[in-house]
Protein backbone atom coordinates (compact mmCIF):
# COMPACT_ATOMS: atom_id res chain seq x y z
CA UNK A 1 0.00 0.00 0.00
CA UNK A 2 1.47 3.34 -0.99
CA UNK A 3 1.65 6.20 1.51
CA UNK A 4 -1.09 8.11 -0.28
CA UNK A 5 -3.52 5.32 0.53
CA UNK A 6 -2.89 5.99 4.21
CA UNK A 7 -4.09 9.54 3.86
CA UNK A 8 -0.61 11.07 3.93
CA UNK A 9 0.97 13.69 1.73
CA UNK A 10 4.48 13.48 3.06
CA UNK A 11 6.19 15.78 0.62
CA UNK A 12 4.01 18.72 1.64
CA UNK A 13 4.37 18.34 5.39
CA UNK A 14 6.40 20.55 7.77
CA UNK A 15 8.40 17.50 8.86
CA UNK A 16 10.25 17.55 5.56
CA UNK A 17 10.59 21.30 5.24
CA UNK A 18 11.52 22.07 8.86
CA UNK A 19 13.57 19.16 10.16
CA UNK A 20 15.85 20.32 12.98
CA UNK A 21 19.48 19.46 12.43
CA UNK A 22 20.71 16.22 13.96
CA UNK A 23 23.64 17.07 16.23
CA UNK A 24 26.86 15.37 15.16
CA UNK A 25 28.48 16.60 18.38
CA UNK A 26 25.84 14.69 20.35
CA UNK A 27 26.39 11.54 18.30
CA UNK A 28 30.13 11.72 18.90
CA UNK A 29 30.08 12.62 22.58
CA UNK A 30 27.41 10.14 23.67
CA UNK A 31 28.96 7.29 21.70
CA UNK A 32 32.45 8.05 22.93
CA UNK A 33 31.36 8.38 26.55
CA UNK A 34 29.22 5.24 26.75
CA UNK A 35 31.82 3.13 24.98
CA UNK A 36 34.75 4.29 27.08
CA UNK A 37 36.46 1.82 29.40
CA UNK A 38 34.97 3.73 32.33
CA UNK A 39 31.60 2.19 31.46
CA UNK A 40 33.09 -1.34 31.40
CA UNK A 41 31.07 -2.55 28.42
CA UNK A 42 27.68 -1.68 30.00
CA UNK A 43 26.79 -5.14 31.27
CA UNK A 44 23.36 -5.13 32.97
CA UNK A 45 23.22 -5.78 36.74
CA UNK A 46 26.88 -4.80 37.16
CA UNK A 47 28.06 -1.54 38.76
CA UNK A 48 28.37 -0.16 35.23
CA UNK A 49 24.58 -0.23 34.84
CA UNK A 50 23.89 2.57 37.32
CA UNK A 51 26.55 4.75 35.70
CA UNK A 52 25.15 4.05 32.23
CA UNK A 53 21.50 4.63 33.02
CA UNK A 54 22.28 7.77 35.06
CA UNK A 55 24.15 9.18 32.07
CA UNK A 56 21.21 8.45 29.74
CA UNK A 57 18.80 10.13 32.16
CA UNK A 58 21.04 13.20 32.26
CA UNK A 59 21.04 13.31 28.47
CA UNK A 60 17.25 12.92 28.29
CA UNK A 61 16.79 15.70 30.86
CA UNK A 62 19.17 18.00 29.02
CA UNK A 63 17.29 17.31 25.78
CA UNK A 64 14.05 18.45 27.43
CA UNK A 65 12.19 15.16 27.84
CA UNK A 66 9.91 14.43 30.78
CA UNK A 67 10.26 11.36 33.02
CA UNK A 68 8.37 8.50 31.35
CA UNK A 69 7.43 6.19 34.25
CA UNK A 70 5.06 7.64 36.88
CA UNK A 71 7.25 10.67 37.43
CA UNK A 72 10.47 8.67 37.22
CA UNK A 73 12.83 7.57 34.48
CA UNK A 74 13.14 3.84 35.12
CA UNK A 75 11.09 0.74 34.50
CA UNK A 76 12.46 -2.06 36.63
CA UNK A 77 13.17 -5.25 34.71
CA UNK A 78 13.47 -8.31 36.99
CA UNK A 79 16.38 -10.47 35.85
CA UNK A 80 18.07 -13.59 37.06
CA UNK A 81 21.77 -13.99 36.33
CA UNK A 82 23.04 -17.55 35.92
CA UNK A 83 26.73 -18.33 35.61
CA UNK A 84 27.82 -21.84 34.66
CA UNK A 85 30.90 -22.99 36.55
CA UNK A 86 32.83 -26.25 36.87
CA UNK A 87 31.64 -27.28 33.42
CA UNK A 88 32.73 -30.82 32.65
CA UNK A 89 33.66 -31.86 29.13
CA UNK A 90 30.70 -32.99 27.06
CA UNK A 91 31.42 -36.70 26.71
CA UNK A 92 30.05 -38.87 23.92
CA UNK A 93 30.11 -42.63 24.50
CA UNK A 94 28.83 -45.72 22.70
CA UNK A 95 30.42 -44.94 19.35
CA UNK A 96 33.54 -46.19 17.67
CA UNK A 97 35.64 -43.75 19.64
CA UNK A 98 34.76 -41.86 22.83
CA UNK A 99 34.77 -38.07 22.56
CA UNK A 100 35.37 -35.39 25.18
CA UNK A 101 34.41 -31.90 23.98
CA UNK A 102 36.11 -29.17 25.97
CA UNK A 103 34.05 -26.25 27.27
CA UNK A 104 34.56 -23.02 25.36
CA UNK A 105 36.96 -24.32 22.70
CA UNK A 106 34.77 -27.18 21.42
CA UNK A 107 31.36 -26.54 22.93
CA UNK A 108 29.54 -23.87 24.93
CA UNK A 109 26.75 -24.86 27.29
CA UNK A 110 24.46 -23.03 29.65
CA UNK A 111 21.08 -23.44 31.31
CA UNK A 112 18.07 -21.18 31.66
CA UNK A 113 16.86 -23.27 34.59
CA UNK A 114 17.31 -21.48 37.90
CA UNK A 115 18.83 -24.43 39.77
CA UNK A 116 22.25 -24.82 41.43
CA UNK A 117 23.36 -27.90 39.48
CA UNK A 118 22.79 -29.43 36.06
CA UNK A 119 23.62 -33.07 35.31
CA UNK A 120 22.83 -34.93 32.11
CA UNK A 121 23.91 -38.55 32.16
CA UNK A 122 23.88 -41.05 29.28
CA UNK A 123 21.33 -39.07 27.29
CA UNK A 124 20.53 -40.57 23.90
CA UNK A 125 21.72 -38.28 21.09
CA UNK A 126 19.36 -37.60 18.18
CA UNK A 127 19.98 -35.58 15.03
CA UNK A 128 16.81 -33.54 14.38
CA UNK A 129 17.95 -31.68 11.27
CA UNK A 130 16.95 -28.02 11.53
CA UNK A 131 14.79 -28.68 14.61
CA UNK A 132 11.68 -27.14 13.04
CA UNK A 133 8.03 -27.88 13.74
CA UNK A 134 6.03 -25.73 11.31
CA UNK A 135 2.61 -27.31 10.67
CA UNK A 136 1.52 -24.41 8.45
CA UNK A 137 4.40 -25.34 6.13
CA UNK A 138 3.89 -29.06 6.37
CA UNK A 139 7.23 -29.54 8.12
CA UNK A 140 8.01 -31.34 11.37
CA UNK A 141 11.53 -32.50 12.19
CA UNK A 142 10.18 -34.06 15.38
CA UNK A 143 7.44 -36.11 13.69
CA UNK A 144 6.95 -39.51 15.32
CA UNK A 145 9.75 -38.83 17.75
CA UNK A 146 9.91 -38.76 21.53
CA UNK A 147 12.95 -36.77 22.65
CA UNK A 148 12.06 -36.49 26.32
CA UNK A 149 15.31 -36.75 28.25
CA UNK A 150 17.37 -36.91 25.07
CA UNK A 151 20.02 -34.62 23.58
CA UNK A 152 19.12 -33.15 20.21
CA UNK A 153 21.72 -31.93 17.72
CA UNK A 154 20.40 -29.17 15.45
CA UNK A 155 21.58 -27.37 12.30
CA UNK A 156 21.60 -23.58 12.31
CA UNK A 157 19.40 -21.44 9.99
CA UNK A 158 16.63 -22.77 7.68
CA UNK A 159 16.65 -25.75 5.29
CA UNK A 160 16.83 -23.51 2.21
CA UNK A 161 19.34 -20.95 3.49
CA UNK A 162 21.68 -21.62 0.56
CA UNK A 163 19.09 -20.61 -2.01
CA UNK A 164 19.97 -17.53 -4.04
CA UNK A 165 16.31 -16.53 -4.24
CA UNK A 166 14.08 -15.26 -1.44
CA UNK A 167 11.23 -17.60 -2.21
CA UNK A 168 10.57 -21.13 -1.08
CA UNK A 169 9.10 -23.06 1.80
CA UNK A 170 11.28 -21.16 4.29
CA UNK A 171 11.65 -18.00 2.17
CA UNK A 172 14.92 -19.12 0.62
CA UNK A 173 17.89 -16.95 1.41
CA UNK A 174 15.86 -14.84 3.87
CA UNK A 175 15.96 -16.39 7.32
CA UNK A 176 12.63 -17.04 9.02
CA UNK A 177 12.20 -17.20 12.77
CA UNK A 178 12.52 -20.97 12.46
CA UNK A 179 16.17 -20.41 11.61
CA UNK A 180 17.01 -18.50 14.77
CA UNK A 181 18.77 -20.19 17.67
CA UNK A 182 16.14 -18.84 20.04
CA UNK A 183 13.40 -20.71 18.19
CA UNK A 184 15.42 -23.92 18.08
CA UNK A 185 15.89 -23.87 21.85
CA UNK A 186 12.21 -23.04 22.36
CA UNK A 187 11.03 -25.93 20.19
CA UNK A 188 13.47 -28.40 21.74
CA UNK A 189 12.10 -27.44 25.16
CA UNK A 190 8.52 -27.88 23.95
CA UNK A 191 9.48 -31.35 22.75
CA UNK A 192 10.99 -32.21 26.15
CA UNK A 193 14.65 -32.47 25.14
CA UNK A 194 17.10 -32.60 28.03
CA UNK A 195 19.74 -30.80 25.98
CA UNK A 196 19.71 -28.87 22.70
CA UNK A 197 23.01 -28.29 20.90
CA UNK A 198 23.29 -26.30 17.67
CA UNK A 199 26.08 -27.05 15.22
CA UNK A 200 28.02 -23.86 14.57
CA UNK A 201 28.79 -23.09 10.94
CA UNK A 202 29.98 -19.55 10.28
CA UNK A 203 28.17 -18.89 7.00
CA UNK A 204 24.61 -19.88 7.98
CA UNK A 205 25.10 -18.57 11.53
CA UNK A 206 26.38 -15.24 10.14
CA UNK A 207 29.01 -14.93 12.88
CA UNK A 208 32.13 -16.77 13.98
CA UNK A 209 32.83 -19.00 16.95
CA UNK A 210 34.22 -16.04 18.87
CA UNK A 211 30.76 -14.49 18.96
CA UNK A 212 29.29 -17.75 20.23
CA UNK A 213 31.91 -17.87 22.98
CA UNK A 214 31.47 -14.28 24.13
CA UNK A 215 27.68 -14.43 24.07
CA UNK A 216 27.16 -17.81 25.75
CA UNK A 217 29.77 -17.96 28.49
CA UNK A 218 30.09 -16.04 31.72
CA UNK A 219 27.04 -14.55 33.47
CA UNK A 220 23.86 -15.15 31.45
CA UNK A 221 20.66 -13.19 31.97
CA UNK A 222 17.00 -14.15 31.75
CA UNK A 223 13.77 -12.59 32.93
CA UNK A 224 13.07 -13.59 36.52
CA UNK A 225 9.70 -15.27 36.16
CA UNK A 226 7.50 -17.64 38.14
CA UNK A 227 8.47 -21.27 37.63
CA UNK A 228 12.22 -20.60 37.38
CA UNK A 229 12.25 -21.67 33.70
CA UNK A 230 11.98 -25.34 34.63
CA UNK A 231 10.14 -26.02 31.36
CA UNK A 232 13.34 -25.21 29.45
CA UNK A 233 15.86 -27.85 28.41
CA UNK A 234 18.38 -28.53 31.17
CA UNK A 235 21.26 -27.50 28.90
CA UNK A 236 21.48 -25.56 25.66
CA UNK A 237 24.48 -24.57 23.61
CA UNK A 238 26.60 -24.84 20.48
CA UNK A 239 29.34 -27.15 19.23
CA UNK A 240 32.08 -26.54 16.70
CA UNK A 241 31.42 -27.91 13.21
CA UNK A 242 34.43 -30.21 13.21
CA UNK A 243 33.36 -31.68 16.54
CA UNK A 244 29.89 -32.39 15.16
CA UNK A 245 31.50 -34.20 12.23
CA UNK A 246 33.61 -36.23 14.67
CA UNK A 247 30.52 -37.09 16.71
CA UNK A 248 28.67 -38.33 13.63
CA UNK A 249 31.72 -40.30 12.46
CA UNK A 250 31.96 -42.00 15.85
CA UNK A 251 28.29 -42.91 15.47
CA UNK A 252 28.98 -44.37 12.04
CA UNK A 253 27.06 -41.61 10.26
CA UNK A 254 27.95 -39.20 7.48
CA UNK A 255 27.38 -35.66 8.71
CA UNK A 256 27.40 -34.11 5.24
CA UNK A 257 24.95 -36.64 3.84
CA UNK A 258 22.50 -36.30 6.74
CA UNK A 259 22.75 -32.52 6.60
CA UNK A 260 21.79 -32.64 2.94
CA UNK A 261 18.86 -34.95 3.68
CA UNK A 262 17.68 -32.54 6.41
CA UNK A 263 17.15 -29.82 3.78
CA UNK A 264 14.30 -31.71 2.14
CA UNK A 265 10.67 -32.15 3.08
CA UNK A 266 9.99 -35.53 4.61
CA UNK A 267 13.22 -35.69 6.59
CA UNK A 268 12.93 -37.82 9.70
CA UNK A 269 15.16 -37.44 12.74
CA UNK A 270 18.03 -39.90 13.11
CA UNK A 271 18.99 -41.49 16.46
CA UNK A 272 22.78 -41.58 16.49
CA UNK A 273 23.15 -44.52 18.85
CA UNK A 274 25.52 -42.66 21.17
CA UNK A 275 25.02 -41.09 24.57
CA UNK A 276 25.92 -37.66 25.94
CA UNK A 277 26.87 -36.65 29.46
CA UNK A 278 27.74 -33.29 30.96
CA UNK A 279 27.46 -31.50 34.28
CA UNK A 280 27.99 -28.01 35.65
CA UNK A 281 27.12 -25.80 38.57
CA UNK A 282 25.08 -22.61 38.36
CA UNK A 283 25.80 -19.51 40.39
CA UNK A 284 22.49 -17.68 40.69
CA UNK A 285 21.91 -13.99 41.34
CA UNK A 286 18.56 -12.23 41.17
CA UNK A 287 18.65 -8.52 40.48
CA UNK A 288 16.51 -5.98 38.69
CA UNK A 289 17.87 -4.05 35.74
CA UNK A 290 16.34 -0.92 34.23
CA UNK A 291 14.80 0.37 31.05
CA UNK A 292 15.20 4.15 30.73
CA UNK A 293 12.11 5.98 29.47
CA UNK A 294 11.56 9.62 28.59
CA UNK A 295 8.56 11.22 26.94
CA UNK A 296 7.64 14.31 24.95
CA UNK A 297 3.92 14.61 25.81
CA UNK A 298 1.53 15.18 22.95
CA UNK A 299 -0.63 18.28 22.57
CA UNK A 300 -4.05 16.97 21.56
CA UNK A 301 -3.75 13.16 21.60
CA UNK A 302 -1.33 12.57 24.48
CA UNK A 303 -2.70 9.04 25.09
CA UNK A 304 -1.52 7.86 21.69
CA UNK A 305 2.18 7.07 21.40
CA UNK A 306 5.01 6.93 18.90
CA UNK A 307 8.08 5.04 20.05
CA UNK A 308 11.82 5.31 19.46
CA UNK A 309 13.98 2.54 20.94
CA UNK A 310 17.65 1.62 21.29
CA UNK A 311 19.32 -0.78 23.71
CA UNK A 312 21.96 0.61 26.09
CA UNK A 313 23.60 -2.66 27.16
CA UNK A 314 26.55 -4.59 25.81
CA UNK A 315 28.67 -7.56 26.94
CA UNK A 316 30.84 -6.04 29.66
CA UNK A 317 34.09 -7.85 30.34
CA UNK A 318 34.78 -10.53 27.72
CA UNK A 319 37.50 -12.69 26.24
CA UNK A 320 40.64 -10.51 25.93
CA UNK A 321 42.08 -9.69 22.52
CA UNK A 322 45.66 -8.41 22.67
CA UNK A 323 45.23 -7.67 26.36
CA UNK A 324 41.92 -5.80 25.99
CA UNK A 325 39.12 -7.57 27.86
CA UNK A 326 36.32 -4.98 27.68
CA UNK A 327 33.66 -5.33 24.98
CA UNK A 328 32.93 -1.60 24.73
CA UNK A 329 30.09 -1.84 22.21
CA UNK A 330 30.71 1.51 20.55
CA UNK A 331 28.62 0.82 17.47
CA UNK A 332 26.59 -1.89 19.21
CA UNK A 333 24.88 0.02 20.63
CA UNK A 334 26.32 3.19 22.17
CA UNK A 335 25.77 4.69 18.73
CA UNK A 336 22.07 3.80 18.82
CA UNK A 337 21.67 5.46 22.22
CA UNK A 338 23.44 8.51 20.82
CA UNK A 339 20.92 8.51 18.00
CA UNK A 340 18.10 8.27 20.53
CA UNK A 341 19.42 11.33 22.40
CA UNK A 342 19.96 13.28 19.17
CA UNK A 343 16.40 12.50 18.07
CA UNK A 344 15.08 13.60 21.46
CA UNK A 345 16.88 16.92 21.03
CA UNK A 346 15.44 17.38 17.54
CA UNK A 347 11.88 16.46 18.52
CA UNK A 348 11.93 18.76 21.57
CA UNK A 349 13.30 21.58 19.46
CA UNK A 350 10.41 21.10 17.01
CA UNK A 351 7.94 21.27 19.90
CA UNK A 352 5.25 18.85 21.07
CA UNK A 353 3.48 16.89 18.35
CA UNK A 354 -0.17 15.89 18.31
CA UNK A 355 0.67 12.53 19.88
CA UNK A 356 3.20 11.71 22.59
CA UNK A 357 6.67 10.56 21.56
CA UNK A 358 8.34 7.99 23.83
CA UNK A 359 12.10 7.43 23.98
CA UNK A 360 12.96 3.98 25.29
CA UNK A 361 16.49 2.80 26.01
CA UNK A 362 16.21 -0.85 26.95
CA UNK A 363 18.39 -3.25 28.88
CA UNK A 364 19.58 -6.78 28.15
CA UNK A 365 19.18 -6.84 24.38
CA UNK A 366 22.37 -8.84 24.15
CA UNK A 367 20.90 -11.44 26.49
CA UNK A 368 17.98 -12.12 24.15
CA UNK A 369 15.95 -8.88 23.83
CA UNK A 370 14.97 -9.12 27.50
CA UNK A 371 14.42 -5.43 28.24
CA UNK A 372 12.22 -4.81 25.21
CA UNK A 373 10.42 -8.09 25.80
CA UNK A 374 9.65 -7.06 29.37
CA UNK A 375 8.38 -3.66 28.23
CA UNK A 376 6.23 -5.24 25.52
CA UNK A 377 4.76 -7.71 28.01
CA UNK A 378 4.42 -5.05 30.77
CA UNK A 379 3.97 -1.83 28.78
CA UNK A 380 4.13 1.53 30.51
CA UNK A 381 1.97 2.85 27.66
CA UNK A 382 -0.66 0.50 26.18
CA UNK A 383 0.49 -1.32 23.07
CA UNK A 384 -3.00 -0.92 21.63
CA UNK A 385 -2.43 2.84 21.72
CA UNK A 386 1.15 2.69 20.44
CA UNK A 387 1.03 3.72 16.79
CA UNK A 388 4.45 2.35 15.89
CA UNK A 389 7.98 3.63 15.79
CA UNK A 390 11.64 3.11 14.98
CA UNK A 391 14.31 0.91 16.53
CA UNK A 392 18.00 1.78 16.21
CA UNK A 393 20.77 -0.76 16.57
CA UNK A 394 24.21 0.22 15.15
CA UNK A 395 24.36 3.51 13.23
CA UNK A 396 26.14 4.00 9.92
CA UNK A 397 29.60 5.52 10.34
CA UNK A 398 30.90 4.51 6.92
CA UNK A 399 29.57 7.60 5.15
CA UNK A 400 26.58 8.55 3.02
CA UNK A 401 24.98 5.97 0.74
CA UNK A 402 22.94 5.93 -2.43
CA UNK A 403 20.70 3.23 -0.97
CA UNK A 404 18.61 2.42 2.08
CA UNK A 405 17.77 -1.08 3.31
CA UNK A 406 14.65 -2.19 5.17
CA UNK A 407 15.27 -5.02 7.60
CA UNK A 408 12.77 -7.83 7.11
CA UNK A 409 11.05 -6.02 4.24
CA UNK A 410 7.52 -6.95 3.30
CA UNK A 411 5.86 -6.82 6.69
CA UNK A 412 4.32 -3.44 7.56
CA UNK A 413 2.88 -0.27 6.06
CA UNK A 414 5.59 1.72 7.83
CA UNK A 415 7.78 0.60 4.96
CA UNK A 416 5.62 2.54 2.49
CA UNK A 417 5.93 5.69 4.55
CA UNK A 418 9.69 5.29 4.78
CA UNK A 419 10.05 4.60 1.06
CA UNK A 420 8.45 7.96 0.28
CA UNK A 421 10.83 9.72 2.65
CA UNK A 422 13.88 7.89 1.28
CA UNK A 423 12.97 8.74 -2.30
CA UNK A 424 12.50 12.39 -1.34
CA UNK A 425 16.18 12.36 -0.31
CA UNK A 426 17.15 11.08 -3.75
CA UNK A 427 18.08 7.67 -2.39
CA UNK A 428 16.71 4.29 -3.40
CA UNK A 429 15.30 1.45 -1.31
CA UNK A 430 17.04 -1.86 -1.93
CA UNK A 431 16.41 -5.36 -0.63
CA UNK A 432 18.35 -6.38 2.45
CA UNK A 433 21.55 -7.90 0.95
CA UNK A 434 22.03 -10.52 3.66
CA UNK A 435 18.56 -11.66 4.79
CA UNK A 436 20.10 -15.02 5.73
CA UNK A 437 21.52 -13.34 8.85
CA UNK A 438 18.03 -13.08 10.34
CA UNK A 439 18.55 -9.49 11.42
CA UNK A 440 14.81 -8.94 11.76
CA UNK A 441 14.74 -11.31 14.73
CA UNK A 442 17.91 -10.03 16.39
CA UNK A 443 16.98 -6.63 17.75
CA UNK A 444 14.39 -5.02 19.96
CA UNK A 445 11.78 -4.17 17.34
CA UNK A 446 10.99 -7.90 17.24
CA UNK A 447 9.71 -7.86 20.85
CA UNK A 448 7.08 -5.32 19.81
CA UNK A 449 6.31 -6.99 16.48
CA UNK A 450 5.48 -10.27 18.22
CA UNK A 451 2.79 -8.42 20.17
CA UNK A 452 1.45 -6.53 17.17
CA UNK A 453 3.13 -3.11 17.23
CA UNK A 454 4.66 -2.10 13.87
CA UNK A 455 8.24 -1.02 14.53
CA UNK A 456 10.52 0.07 11.70
CA UNK A 457 14.08 -1.20 11.50
CA UNK A 458 16.38 -0.29 8.64
CA UNK A 459 19.23 1.94 7.61
CA UNK A 460 21.94 2.78 5.15
CA UNK A 461 22.78 0.21 2.52
CA UNK A 462 26.24 -0.66 1.23
CA UNK A 463 26.39 1.54 -1.90
CA UNK A 464 28.64 4.28 -0.52
CA UNK A 465 28.88 7.63 -2.26
CA UNK A 466 32.62 7.21 -1.89
CA UNK A 467 33.76 3.72 -2.81
CA UNK A 468 30.49 2.20 -4.00
CA UNK A 469 29.12 -1.22 -3.12
CA UNK A 470 32.52 -2.90 -3.00
CA UNK A 471 33.77 -0.60 -0.24
CA UNK A 472 30.48 -0.74 1.64
CA UNK A 473 30.30 -4.53 1.58
CA UNK A 474 33.94 -4.83 2.60
CA UNK A 475 33.28 -2.55 5.58
CA UNK A 476 30.29 -4.69 6.63
CA UNK A 477 32.30 -7.90 6.46
CA UNK A 478 35.20 -6.30 8.32
CA UNK A 479 32.90 -5.20 11.16
CA UNK A 480 31.33 -8.65 11.50
CA UNK A 481 34.67 -10.46 11.41
CA UNK A 482 36.79 -8.11 13.49
CA UNK A 483 34.61 -5.96 15.74
CA UNK A 484 31.12 -7.38 16.29
CA UNK A 485 30.85 -8.56 19.92
CA UNK A 486 34.59 -8.16 20.38
CA UNK A 487 36.76 -5.67 22.32
CA UNK A 488 37.64 -4.00 19.01
CA UNK A 489 34.18 -2.42 18.78
CA UNK A 490 35.63 0.85 20.07
CA UNK A 491 35.01 4.51 19.31
CA UNK A 492 37.03 5.84 16.40
CA UNK A 493 37.39 9.61 16.00
CA UNK A 494 37.87 9.08 12.24
CA UNK A 495 34.33 7.78 11.73
CA UNK A 496 32.23 9.55 9.11
CA UNK A 497 28.89 10.45 10.75
CA UNK A 498 27.28 11.92 7.62
CA UNK A 499 25.48 8.65 6.84
CA UNK A 500 24.15 8.38 10.38
CA UNK A 501 22.79 11.93 10.17
CA UNK A 502 21.11 11.05 6.89
CA UNK A 503 19.40 8.01 8.43
CA UNK A 504 18.47 9.77 11.67
CA UNK A 505 16.84 12.52 9.64
CA UNK A 506 14.64 9.85 8.08
CA UNK A 507 13.83 8.41 11.52
CA UNK A 508 12.95 11.90 12.74
CA UNK A 509 10.63 12.52 9.81
CA UNK A 510 8.88 9.17 10.07
CA UNK A 511 8.34 9.63 13.81
CA UNK A 512 7.09 13.16 13.32
CA UNK A 513 4.64 12.14 10.61
CA UNK A 514 3.22 9.46 12.87
CA UNK A 515 3.12 11.78 15.87
CA UNK A 516 1.48 14.71 14.06
CA UNK A 517 -0.96 12.54 12.11
CA UNK A 518 -3.96 10.40 12.98
CA UNK A 519 -3.16 7.33 10.88
CA UNK A 520 -2.58 3.84 12.29
CA UNK A 521 -0.24 1.98 9.92
CA UNK A 522 -0.81 -1.75 10.15
CA UNK A 523 0.97 -4.91 9.14
CA UNK A 524 0.39 -6.19 5.64
CA UNK A 525 -2.39 -8.76 5.48
CA UNK A 526 0.15 -11.53 4.86
CA UNK A 527 2.33 -10.61 7.84
CA UNK A 528 2.37 -12.99 10.79
CA UNK A 529 1.68 -10.14 13.23
CA UNK A 530 -1.44 -8.69 11.53
CA UNK A 531 -3.99 -10.73 13.48
CA UNK A 532 -2.44 -9.77 16.81
CA UNK A 533 -2.57 -6.07 15.93
CA UNK A 534 -6.15 -6.21 14.67
CA UNK A 535 -7.28 -7.95 17.84
CA UNK A 536 -5.41 -5.47 20.05
CA UNK A 537 -6.86 -2.42 18.31
CA UNK A 538 -10.38 -3.86 18.23
CA UNK A 539 -10.29 -4.59 21.96
CA UNK A 540 -9.19 -1.03 22.70
CA UNK A 541 -12.03 0.59 20.78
Amino acid sequence: MRASLLGLSLLATPALAQTPAISVDTLKSVTQTLSSDAYEGRKPTTPAEDKTTAYIVAQFKAAGLKPGVDGGWFQKVPLVEITATNVSPLTITGGSAPLALAFRSDVVLKSYRVVPHIAITDSDVVFVGYGINAPERGWNDYAGLDVKGKTVVILVNDPDWQSAARTGLFEGKAMTYYGRWTYKYEEAARQGAAAAIIVHDTEPAAYGWGVVQSSNTGPQLELDEAGDHMTESAAVGWMQLDKAKALFASAGKDFAALSETAKHKGFRAVPLGVKASVSFDNTIRRQASKNVIGILPGKTAPSEYVLYSAHWDHLGHCDPVKGDGICNGALDNASGVAGLVALAQAQVKAGPARRSIVFLSVTAEEAGLLGSRYYAEHPVYPLSETVGGVNMDVLNVKGRTHDFEITGAGKSELEDLMKTLVEAEGRVVKPEPNPERGSYFRSDHFSFAKLGVPMFDGGAGEDLLVGGEAAGHAATLDYIANRYHKPQDEYDPKWDWSGAVEDLTLYYRLGRELADGDQWPNWYKTAEFRAIRDKSRAAAH
